[in-house]
């Protein structure tokens, strides 16, 4: 590619903010077991250390919210996985929804400098994530407060600036006929900022959104916050950083993806 990267497709969770979604998965099938399931507790392979945030990232993590339930129910072996799926989706619902309205998320920087890096380059940027919540989230993260506290200064910065607000596209949430590890969440992103996929740079911390990033012909970078760089490469992913500030992105606009660490 010489063009360069027309398109920035940035997953939230896990990539651009610290969510509490592993909690509410985690401790909606606790609560499940202890109170409206625990006759079955004891027939599956289910217990609370046993649900680990490896587990969350290879068996749950990037799947629109019916399927990551089925599969976690699945991987635990509970008995009527796919009819009990939708009871264990709505109470992590209305656990992340508590979750967030109490503040209980952060961005990580290296992401909002990253974000707004690549934004100042005038590379569009679409948020691409399975996650209804998304919206919740980037709404309060206030960019022009972080960016006057960290020294940061770009044109597009004005008051009220919040995370959501320097995205040219949101397609999070969509009902969409696929989720990952398909390509249509992806495909659609890069439809909406209008640029053909081929031209699109996709950043995911999940294996599942490397392996749809792939699918639909575009470029990855995964983003190891939790040490899994071996996974996500075998994923596919062209780049793996263990944060954004790794990516350097004056080749992005060569279409180059290259670390700072060893350009």
């Amino acid at each position: 590619m010489t063009s360069g990267f027309r398109g920035a497709i940035f997953d939230v969770d896990g990539v651009l903010v610290d969510s509490p979604h592993e909690r509410a998965w985690r401790e909606a099938l606790d609560d499940l077991m202890r109170t409206d399931w625990s006759d079955i507790a004891g027939r599956t392979l289910y217990a609370p250390d046993r649900f680990t945030s490896q587990v969350y990232r290879s068996v749950v993590a990037g799947k629109p919210r019916l399927s990551g339930a089925q599969a976690a129910l699945q991987y635990f072996e509970v008995d009527d996985a796919k009819q009990r799926a939708d009871v264990y989706a709505r109470r992590k619902q209305r656990m992340v929804l508590d979750l967030i309205q109490a503040g209980e998320f952060s961005a990580y920087p290296d992401a909002l400098r990253f974000a707004m890096a690549t934004r100042a380059r005038r590379i569009p940027l679409a948020a691409a994530s399975s996650s209804k919540n998304v919206g919740l989230m980037l709404r309060r993260i206030r960019l022009d407060t972080f960016a006057a506290e960290h020294g940061i200064a770009h044109d597009f910065l004005q008051p009220d600036l919040t995370l959501i607000d320097i995205f040219a596209a949101d397609v999070s949430g969509r009902d969409l006929a696929h989720g990952k590890p398909h390509p249509e969440i992806f495909l659609t992103a890069a439809e909406e900022l209008g640029t053909p996929p081929s031209s699109c740079v996709v950043f995911e911390d999940a294996v599942a959104g490397i392996a749809a990033a792939k699918a639909g012909g575009m470029a990855a970078v995964g983003v190891a916050r939790a040490d899994d760089q071996e996974e996500l490469s075998l994923a596919g992913a062209d780049l793996v950083v263990a944060r954004l500030d790794d990516v350097d992105v004056e080749q992005l606009l060569r279409g180059r993806l290259l670390s700072r660490r060893t350009a």
